[in-house]
C-alpha cells in the first residue's frame, strides 16, 4: 500500500515560509496572491494490506515523527500501490 500524507501549519499559526513565497510571486508580477501557507508532502511504500490497519499506523507515525501537532495538521491518504 501506498499512503500519502500532506502537513499544514495549523490556522494561525505565522507561515514565513508561505510568506516569503507571496511575496516573490508578487515581485515576480503575479499578483493577486492574497495568502500562501507551505506545508510538506510525504509518501511511504507500507508493507500493509489492510487499508484501515494502514491508516493507523500511519497516523501513529505522524502524532511520533512526521507531524508537530501543536503547530501542524495532517491528512493521510491510503492507496494501493
Amino acid at each position: 500500500m501506498k499512503a500519502r500524507v500532506h502537513v499544514t501549519l495549523k490556522n494561525g499559526v505565522l507561515d514565513p515560509q508561505g510568506k516569503a513565497v507571496q511575496h516573490a510571486l508578487g515581485a515576480l508580477g503575479f499578483g493577486g496572491v492574497d495568502d500562501v501557507r507551505q506545508g510538506k508532502y510525504i509518501e511511504l511504500k507500507l508493507d500493509e494490506t489492510d487499508a484501515d490497519a494502514a491508516h493507523a499506523h500511519v497516523t501513529e507515525m505522524c502524532e511520533k515523527l512526521l507531524a508537530n501537532t501543536v503547530i501542524e495538521n495532517y491528512a493521510i491518504e491510503i492507496a494501493d500501490s
